[in-house]
């Protein structure tokens, strides 16, 4: 326990504190922060699942087919579970019980994953197994799952606003956006006051000196302000735009290549992994940076967001792991537990800040939360070998 914890933990607190601190005095800006982000997420993070999980084989994979089914619904059940308990236990709307199931119910497995399980576990194909599996999770379920909940909940708030009949209304003429045309069309369009606007509804409105908030989830989709074109289901799209992201692309690639027996030659290997190692390292300080921008403060909800992200997550997936036959397996039990049980996806909180949705809130359960990770990955650590003992 002390050597897992002078070794492996100390270091990444250290890390982190050093990030934070560069954050606190402004070594980096804003610019070379989201540089140090995009570069663990769509290089550094993907080319390491990519390398990792490639050297699998099928067997490999038919035999690790329980925690794959227990890390895709165990991890999307939790996420939805932590969205109806957030508006059940704090009457939050549904789109900042959405923003909250983005931060207590999904780990950062992309800036923390390999950090923490690769000194406890070694880098191993099972450990990166591990480690894909949740990240494809994450990355292609949940996160498109909440952003479509959102959507949802500014639709239902749209519509209750501009039901109310004390409301006025403003006529505008927006331009329409359609591909191969030299020449713009318009449409008039009746926008109700005190309602979020979209991108060219805001445009035409500022025209005639009337500023207003845009909807800036409604805009993701693009749906909107009258276009001609049929949408999107928003479900589907944001799958669609999520699996296009490098950090989710490079394992379903990976996992394909080795389900149809296709083998990346070993040559290959050493580029791939001359830029993964540098994932760890600086998706640490990079978390250390992102919480030095956050103000927080401690109340009920945020120990709660707290407790079922660190405690409660992992609680139920080690349980679900023990009642599906995972005993005998107690290391791989042991390294789901602590993926899974890592601190909220940093993608909760940039979410959160892009629509102004659960701000104050959702900072502070990431900040709580990954200062407390120290306490609980050392709990686990000590509690999990017991557990194994009783069911060996």
């Amino acid at each position: 326990m002390v050597t897992i914890l002078v070794n492996d933990i100390v270091p990444i607190l250290v890390i982190m504190l050093l990030g934070y601190v560069c954050g606190k005095f402004t070594f980096f800006d804003n610019d070379q922060r989201q540089g140090l982000n995009k570069l663990v997420l769509n290089i550094a993070l993907p080319a390491a699942l990519f390398i990792s999980i490639v050297k699998a084989t099928r067997k490999m994979f038919a035999q690790d087919i329980v925690l794959t089914l227990i890390s895709l619904i165990g991890v999307t059940g939790l996420f939805m579970l932590s969205y109806y308990l957030d508006k059940l236990m704090f009457h939050r709307s549904t789109q900042e019980a959405a923003v909250c199931a983005m931060i207590a119910g999904s780990p950062t497995i992309g800036f923390l994953g390999f950090a923490v399980l690769d000194p406890i576990y070694g880098n191993n194909a099972t450990t990166n197994l591990v480690i894909g599996i949740v990240s494809i999770v994450v990355n292609a379920v949940t996160i498109p799952l909440g952003l479509s909940l959102i959507n949802k909940g500014q639709n239902v708030l749209k519509k209750k606003v501009s039901a109310k009949k004390n409301n006025g209304s403003t006529q505008v003429e927006v331009k329409l956006n359609q591909k191969g045309t030299t020449v713009p069309k318009t449409k008039k369009v009746t926008v109700p006051d005190d309602v979020p606007v979209s991108d060219e509804e805001a445009k035409a409105l500022s025209e005639k000196g009337i500023q207003r908030e845009i909807d800036l989830a409604h805009a993701e989709f693009e749906d909107h302000a009258g276009r001609d074109v049929k949408p999107m289901n928003p479900t589907l799209k944001s799958i669609i735009d999520a699996i296009k992201k490098p950090v989710a692309a490079a394992p379903l690639l990976a996992v394909i290549l080795v389900l149809i027996g296709i083998k990346i030659p070993t040559s290959w290997a050493p580029t791939f992994d001359l830029i993964a190692k540098a994932n760890a390292g600086v998706a640490v300080l990079a978390a250390g940076l992102a919480l030095s921008t956050v103000k927080f403060s401690i109340d009920k909800e945020v120990i709660w967001n707290t407790f079922f992200r660190l405690f409660l997550t992992p609680a139920i997936i080690v349980l679900a792991a023990y009642l599906c036959g995972m005993g005998s397996e107690a290391q791989k039990i042991s390294m789901l537990c602590l993926a899974t049980g890592l601190p909220p996806a940093f993608s909760g909180i940039i979410i959160a800040s892009r629509y102004n949705i659960y701000v104050k809130e959702g900072a502070s359960s990431v900040a709580v939360s990954t200062v407390f990770f120290a306490v609980s990955c050392i709990f686990w650590i000590w509690l999990l070998p017991i557990i194994a003992s009783v069911f060996h």
